[in-house]
């Protein structure tokens, strides 16, 4: 089958629209803010129960109006981000960190791009039994750091209470019920080295690596470390979504095909 356009989905929620008896008409011309209120029981049908539907459109509109550039996005890469979301129960754009819609230009056409934040990952980890601890930190110049590898692993930080210098480095870790555990450490210049090969926005100014550099590196360190965990199907599903820009929506996001990026240019936001 192919694959819905953005007018495609517009024609078919005016003709659901129409046919229902005390909706509003929707129109083609609409706006994507008033198009996320017209489509509001498609997103409750997405939503966990810990968010309600009115929430989340508040804090949809909350994103556009903090990030305006999302409002020249194409409307269904918009949607489809901030349906990604709604599955996977994270907010976007709010000073929680749990997940962000960020705008594009994507070879000449504006798009949105879903990632995950750091707390959202954590959010997501701990949704699995198995876990008992899921955290990360910075080292600094003089902390105390030592780990090592083998068959006995040995993770130890004393953090210092004052002029602890520049940042040295992160590490993620994580343990279970079971007493099983796991950690991963990076040095601050192999984490900037992996966001610029995998974040298409890690060089503008509104990208969370630039307003919030030490949580996306803790994100960095703990996605390394829980591939060696016990981790369920739903939980690499939601992984899959990280950095995608899709343009249809589907009550499953994580089976919509992402597209491809081609000589993205992150825009700007004016101060």
């Amino acid at each position: 089958m192919a694959p819905r356009t953005s007018n495609n989905l517009k024609d078919e929620l005016a003709k659901k629209a129409e046919t229902t008896a005390g909706e509003n008409k929707l129109k083609k011309s609409m706006s994507i803010a008033d198009l996320i209120k017209a489509m509001l029981p498609e997103i409750k049908k997405a939503l966990p129960e810990v968010i309600t539907p009115e929430r989340f459109t508040r804090m949809a509109l909350s994103a556009l109006n903090t990030t305006p550039k999302l409002q020249e996005c194409t409307q269904m890469s918009f949607l489809a981000a901030l349906m990604n979301a709604a599955q996977l129960g994270l907010e976007p754009n709010t000073p929680l960190g749990q997940a962000y819609l960020i705008p594009f230009n994507n070879k000449g056409t504006m798009e949105c791009q879903f990632q995950i934040g750091y707390k959202g990952l954590i959010d997501l980890g701990y949704r699995n039994p198995q876990m008992q601890i899921i955290s990360a930190h910075t080292v600094y110049e003089n902390d105390e750091f030592e780990y090592e590898l083998g068959l006995n692993p040995k993770l130890e930080h004393r953090p210092v209470l004052h002029d602890r210098g520049d940042i040295r480095l992160f590490y993620g870790f994580f343990k279970l019920v079971n007493g099983g555990f796991g950690f991963e450490v990076m040095s601050k210049e192999a984490v900037d080295a992996y966001a610029k090969e995998y974040s298409k926005s890690f060089d503008a100014s509104f990208s969370p690596w630039k307003t919030n550099y030490e949580a996306m590196a803790k994100k960095t360190v703990i996605k390394q470390a829980l591939k060696y965990a016990p981790v369920k199907a739903d939980f690499r599903r939601a992984l899959s979504t990280d950095g995608t820009v899709k343009n249809e929506i589907s009550e499953d996001m994580s089976e919509i095909h992402n597209e491809d990026i081609f000589d993205a240019e992150y825009t700007e936001q004016s101060a």
